[in-house]
């Protein structure tokens, strides 16, 4: 017996504004059948003592501390920018 019938699957498609032939109908039906039957079988696997995980492999993050420096000097950031004032980099205005 089939899981899922030929007009669930219009259905969705409708939902999902897809225009399907019959023989796309035919074969979507199917296909989501075997999906659905795998999600079953699944079901029935003992997850008693599996503790959840977000991810199948332990995974960590390799990053460094966050420590504050001290930045570049403001004639060093200025040097090569076209034009600056006052310590600032002046750029082209974008509002009229």
């Amino acid at each position: 017996m089939s899981r899922i019938s030929e007009e669930q699957v219009k259905h969705v498609a409708n939902l999902a504004r897809l225009a399907i032939t019959d023989e796309e109908t035919k074969k979507f039906t199917e296909q989501l059948d075997a999906i659905i039957a795998f999600a079953e079988e699944l079901n029935e696997v003992d997850t008693e003592n599996v503790e959840p995980t977000s991810h199948v492999l332990n995974m960590k993050n390799v990053l460094r501390e966050d420590v504050a420096k001290e930045g570049l000097p403001v004639e060093e950031v200025v040097k090569n920018a076209p034009d600056h004032e006052d310590g600032y980099i002046r750029v082209p205005s974008i509002i009229e």
